[in-house]
């Protein structure tokens, strides 16, 4: 496993997020994912944020990305559900006669950490700090 690092610290910290269309309308197609995908792919840098996997369905799409401590999350999150809603409606006007009233992205979304080391051996190693081997 290979850690990042910056000028102060060492991490790995990746991201699942998960966003879906409101009232899950089945929206996505191959070329709206790409648009969204490319989106995501523009406004993420700006975050230190690095796209890793992007899988798309019909109402709503599953991101894999990588973070540093000092990425604002929320806020990539809302900017990038405004710019991308904001895109796609102009871009695609069939989408936008689909959505009820001007939501594409539902307010919520779900975010999870993701790592390979179990809790109880993160417990073990924070428990065994300090002492003599």
């Amino acid at each position: 496993m290979e850690l990042d690092n910056n000028n102060h610290s060492v991490f790995l910290m990746y991201y699942h997020l998960v966003l879906v269309i409101k009232y899950r309308r089945e929206v996505i197609d191959d070329k709206v994912s790409h648009r969204l995908k490319g989106i995501f792919e523009y406004i993420s840098p700006h975050y230190n944020v690095a796209l890793q996997e992007w899988n798309p369905d019909k109402d709503h799409v599953h991101i894999l990305f990588k973070a540093q401590p000092n990425s604002e999350l929320s806020k990539l999150i809302n900017a990038y559900k405004s710019a991308s809603s904001r895109l796609i409606k102009k871009e695609y006007p069939l989408i936008k006669e689909n959505l009820w009233q001007e939501y594409f992205w539902s307010r919520s979304f779900c975010l999870l950490t993701t790592g390979d080391a179990p809790i109880e051996m993160i417990n073990r190693y924070i428990e065994s700090q300090g002492e003599k081997r």
